[in-house]
């Protein structure tokens, strides 16, 4: 559960976002580096999540029938690519112009995603829950980190799998992703991150555990110079993915669950 009133948006992160908008499908735009990584972000998820439901991953569809929530979905980057693996998405986000244009890109794409402009702690204040919830890129943006983790993990159903990706508090990080990425190279707007708000492997785990869930995986993402994209590692130091997991039971919850998933849009 997730404290009375305590709230995980940062107005002044969504302003910066909402001037950005327009630009989420745009290659070359300010969102190229989330392009470059979608491929390696897609296939690490589709992986994690079809392991945790014991499908095969290699499947036309292996997602085929789980919800999805992607939170912070921004324009929809992650939510169209696990759409067309099966899953029935949600995808939600506190800035409306970002929901607009995945609104706009999923129905030009012929896709059903369900894009709704709210905050994950709203969410979680209701029933749904979801098999696989996804804070990919957004947790060193937020305002509570404490009332974030706990609000994604409660709408976690019993047997589901949380994956959660973001940046390590290393001089490593500070480096690359702040003063390479934003200043020297500029594939980032200058200000983009805050790395003061990076978060360590091991202060992620701890929340996780405080929320319920069992901590699993923990992977580390690398930018390969010499072939121009991006890989998954053992190093944690600068990007890093990690899941964790709901124990499965057969409580009420898991029929709230199921009731969340049948009332999703389709």
């Amino acid at each position: 559960m997730t404290e009375a009133g305590a709230s995980t948006v940062d107005a002044a992160e969504v302003a910066r976002f909402a001037a950005l908008a327009e630009t989420w499908w745009d290659p070359r735009g300010p969102m190229r580096p989330l392009h470059a990584l979608n491929p390696v972000r897609i296939a690490y998820l589709r992986d994690a999540i079809a392991a945790r439901f014991a499908r095969d991953a290699t499947m036309p569809r292996p997602l085929s029938g789980l919800t999805v929530l992607d939170i912070g979905c921004g324009g929809g980057l992650l939510c169209e690519p696990l759409s067309r693996l099966g899953a029935r998405v949600v995808g939600i986000d506190a800035g409306a112009e970002a929901i607009a244009v995945a609104r706009a890109h999923a129905a030009e794409s012929d896709l059903e995603i369900d894009y709704r402009e709210t905050t994950a702690e709203a969410l979680a204040a209701g029933e749904a829950r979801f098999d696989a919830v996804l804070a990919m890129e957004i947790v060193e943006h937020v305002a509570d980190l404490d009332a974030f983790v706990a609000a994604a993990a409660a709408l976690v159903a019993p047997g589901g799998i949380l994956v959660m990706a973001t940046l390590n508090r290393t001089a490593q990080a500070l480096a690359l992703a702040v003063v390479g990425a934003e200043y020297l190279l500029g594939w980032l707007p200058r200000g983009t991150h805050d790395w003061r708000r990076f978060v360590r492997p091991a202060e992620l785990a701890r929340r996780l555990r405080r929320a319920g869930l069992t901590v699993g995986d923990a992977v580390g993402v690398r930018y390969r110079p010499l072939t121009a994209d991006w890989g998954l590692g053992r190093d944690l130091s600068v990007n890093y993915m990690m899941t964790a997991t709901r124990p499965r039971c057969a409580s009420p919850l898991s029929r709230r669950g199921g009731e969340a998933r049948e009332g999703g849009r389709r």
